[in-house]
């Protein structure tokens, strides 16, 4: 519960506009209604101030909050309440009875604000959610080809396990162009892919049609398109990352947990040191199961879904990677839960642990060691890339050691000897 204020503004969102109302302690409010415009935010900004409103409170209603929180932050204490959490009694409902409530619940102290993130961590996370999105529309266009293919009887997925590599693109371009099926292949890259010419010839028996040729042309297109984003976002998103290399190479160091997926993990999480437990953390997450209790009767179903289902998504997928490795306990783990569980359940068991122990690891600033498998995953280690800043602590940790470095460039010379803190 929060301390109780002497003044509160509540506000409904809408698309359109919000209605504010701001309620005393005596019982006495002030209801306007402002249009979700630049001049209606500002007018609301100089209402609340005008009244020496000390919190603002709202409901998290898409991302229609967000113009309000940006214009409101820094000058009031702002509450971000979940909807979910805010029940308003039976009776009438308007939208100026709703934003009353909402004033009545922060006046009293009733409402848990929720995570905010800042600004640099809020664009972090904007861009993985982009790239997410890119890749789910990346792999509805290549579905659209798979079924073109399939349409036309033309089986090339059931020889080749990745359509889309370089000598499945390869096929797909010679059958675009109408080329014969020992033209394509003799023109096979692969000769893994050319030992295959019988189930290559079983597969391949017809042809495409024009309207299959220009389906299958645009989304080429797309996908190529849309990769080449994939590939600028990645680059943006380590460049950000950087300062936070060190989290990188700790979640890195975990089975299952690529480049990728470590940079959207941390990215969802924010600052993990607001979670005082890995239980309140998976709690967070929405991965615990939901309870209901009644005298002696207690119930469990499934897990609440609260929170980032992006973060949801990706521990699944880390999951799955995690329970496909080789004696790990990870995979023992899962292999147990399966038997017994089934294997939906054994994932999201799988996601959870991965993900309360990757707290305790970022917070005792620890490596990841599988008592099953101490060899060092030198796959799952980040590249990391030399930045002046890294040689200049290179440069600081070999003098203290009591060496001598030399450095030429463009004609000069500069020189480091022992207890030397700058260029000379």
């Amino acid at each position: 519960m929060q301390p109780q204020k002497s003044t509160a503004c509540g506000i409904d969102i809408h698309k359109d506009f919000f209605v504010a109302a701001i309620v005393n302690r005596d019982g006495s409010a002030a209801i306007q209604k402002f249009e979700h415009t630049q001049d209606g935010l500002l007018a609301l900004k100089s209402w609340v101030l005008s009244a020496h409103c000390p919190v603002v409170a709202m409901e998290s209603t898409g991302n229609y909050w967000r113009p309000l929180h940006l214009t409101l932050e820094g000058y009031v204490e702002l509450i971000l309440a979940n909807a979910y959490v805010i029940k308003r009694i039976p009776g009438r409902k308007t939208d100026a009875i709703d934003a009353q409530w909402i004033a009545e619940l922060a006046l009293n102290g009733l409402l848990s604000p929720s995570r905010v993130f800042p600004k640099d961590a809020r664009e972090i996370r904007e861009l993985t959610r982009a790239r997410e999105r890119l890749v789910d529309q990346c792999t509805k266009c290549k579905r659209v080809i798979h079924d073109v293919f399939d349409e036309a009887c033309i089986k090339l997925s059931s020889v080749i396990t990745d359509i889309f590599g370089k000598s499945g693109r390869f096929l797909i371009q010679g059958l675009l162009k109408g080329k014969t099926i020992d033209e394509l292949i003799a023109g096979i890259p692969s000769k893994r892919v050319q030992k295959k010419e019988r189930e290559l010839k079983n597969a391949i028996k017809s042809g495409l049609s024009s309207s299959q040729v220009i389906v299958i042309e645009q989304n080429l297109q797309l996908i190529d398109r849309m990769t080449e984003q994939i590939s600028q976002l990645d680059d943006e998103i380590l460049c950000r990352m950087k300062d936070r290399e060190e989290d990188l190479q700790i979640a890195m160091s975990i089975p299952g947990i690529g480049t990728i997926a470590a940079v959207t993990i941390l990215a969802e999480l924010g600052d993990y040191r607001d979670f005082d437990s890995p239980d309140s953390l998976a709690s967070w997450a929405g991965m615990v199961p939901s309870v209901y209790q009644s005298a002696d009767k207690l119930r469990t179903g499934s897990i609440t879904k609260h929170g980032s289902k992006h973060l949801r998504r990706i521990l699944t997928e880390v999951a799955q990677a995690a329970a496909r490795t080789k004696n790990t306990r990870f995979s023992a783990y899962f292999r147990k839960l399966k038997n017994r569980i089934g294997y939906p359940k054994a994932i999201i068991a799988l996601a959870r642990k991965i993900l309360c122990i990757l707290w305790h690891l970022l917070i005792n600033r620890e490596f990841y060691i599988d008592a099953l498998n101490t060899r060092p995953n030198s796959q799952n280690l980040i590249q990391k890339t030399v930045t002046p800043q890294s040689i200049e602590r290179s440069i600081d940790i070999l003098v203290k050691a009591g060496y001598c470095i030399q450095k030429s460039e463009n004609s000069k010379n500069i020189q480091r000897f022992q207890g030397a803190a700058d260029p000379s």
